[in-house]
């Protein structure tokens, strides 16, 4: 069976951001996508627009000094514009470990990403490590 166009483009997203490739990241979300990342720490809150969130997404990367790790379990789709993820993430950052499952519900509008709701297995373990 076919993986699902939606699916496609949310499965390339994880590839590409895996490989800390910004510029196909880019390709694969509207100008005006919007991430939201959850909790009560310096880095949770709405980053609206493709350079928001590719800024987001290298800020990560350096507070964690490239060992951010997240990797993609399983994707679900409806064939109406949204996929859900499931990852498992992994990082180092000042002296402390996250390991922690988490996901993503994707609004997909074409082959594009436009909005990135983010949810974590353990959100007061998420606050910590990045406080």
């Amino acid at each position: 069976m076919a993986e699902h166009p939606h699916a496609t483009v949310v499965r390339k997203g994880y590839e590409a951001f895996s490989r800390g490739d910004m510029d196909t990241l880019r390709t694969l979300m509207t100008g005006d996508a919007t991430h939201h990342l959850p909790g009560d720490h310096p880095l949770a809150g709405d980053y609206k627009g493709q350079d928001a969130c590719i800024e987001l997404y290298q800020r990560l990367f350096e507070e964690t000094g490239g060992t951010l790790n997240v990797e993609l379990r399983q994707l679900f789709v409806d064939a109406r514009g949204h996929v859900m993820s499931v990852h498992h993430a992994t990082a180092e950052r000042q002296g402390k470990h996250l390991e922690i499952d988490g996901g993503i519900v994707f609004r997909v509008v074409g082959d594009k990403a436009s909005d990135l709701d983010e949810c974590v297995a353990d959100l007061d373990q998420f606050n910590d490590f990045w406080s």
